[in-house]
């Protein structure tokens, strides 16, 4: 088995207690990685640790929302302080949206919730782990999007601020560049408790009724495998054998592993404005109807 270049290593790890987040977190310390535990369960938090501890690994919690201000710098504090380096930034904390939710249904709260949970986690622990592997000139960051942001599974606050989350890696990873820092996205598919339930294989159903997702995309998403397959793209993108890679969007799903393409736009038409007058109602209508 080829070395993915993390022992020794320090990571910090959001939403690390259930889940893709918990099977990231295992992952990480079964190659030598001792890894900063978070969750907004006290509990589970504890729990997660003591199993990594249990198991001959090294680990620390730090109990918190992500997406609120303070959380991830304590995270980073705790690395520091009680492992002495942090080179890994890794976010998979979320939450789901409510049942049935639409744009249609979705309150201000809950829209905001969706956001907190999911963009402004990354991008707390982007700005925060960012801040140390720019001082110290590496480090790897790895965010955690959703097929979701695509408009194919529905819902509203939960598929927006995924796509939020791309963007903010993209725009990280330029600003970044030159610094050592490395930033990426994965767009999982596993079994957690996002993707399990009445209420998801309810909606799955309803958005394979009309028409939104084909048989295949149906099926693969009420039969999602474990999260452990996709633990191993998170694993591999904070080590050393991914050195050259940032500024990418991946997605896994079980024996999947795919890369986004940059969005590039597919020519319509042009003409110089210095020369001619605005498009036409008519000429629009004629090139995009």
């Amino acid at each position: 088995m080829t070395d993915a270049g993390l022992a020794g290593r320090v990571a910090m790890v959001a939403g690390a207690t259930r889940g893709i987040g918990l099977a990231v977190a295992y992952a990480l310390a079964g190659s030598g990685v001792s890894v900063v535990v978070n969750g907004r369960d006290e509990a589970a938090v504890t729990a997660t640790v003591d199993e990594i501890v249990g198991g001959g690994g090294y680990a620390v919690g730090v109990c918190g929302a992500a997406g609120q201000a303070g959380v991830a710098e304590k995270m980073a504090d705790a690395a520091l302080s009680g492992f002495g380096a942090l080179d890994i930034a890794i976010n998979c904390a979320g939450i789901a949206e409510p049942a049935g939710s639409t744009v249609l249904t979705i309150t201000e709260d809950e829209f905001r919730e969706q956001v907190d949970a999911h963009l402004m986690s990354a991008f707390h622990i982007t700005q925060v782990a960012g801040r140390v592997f720019a001082e110290q000139n590496s480090g790897s960051i790895v965010l955690t999007g959703s097929a979701a942001s695509l408009g194919t599974f529905g819902g509203s606050g939960y598929p927006a601020a995924k796509g939020g989350v791309n963007a903010l890696a993209l725009a990280a990873a330029g600003d970044l560049t030159g610094l050592g820092v490395r930033i990426n996205v994965v767009m999982p598919g596993a079994r957690s408790r996002l993707s399990s339930g009445d209420d998801y294989v309810r909606h799955i159903h309803s958005l394979h009724e009309r028409g939104i997702l084909d048989d295949y995309t149906r099926d693969a998403a009420l039969d999602p495998a474990p999260p452990e397959y996709v633990a191993a793209l998170y694993e591999f993108l904070a080590g050393d054998l991914s050195s050259g890679i940032t500024g990418q969007i991946f997605t896994a799903s079980g024996g999947f592993i795919g890369r986004y393409d940059p969005q590039q736009p597919t020519f319509i038409a042009y003409r110089d404005h210095k020369d001619t007058a605005p498009y036409s109602m008519a000429e629009l209508a004629e090139m995009l109807g």
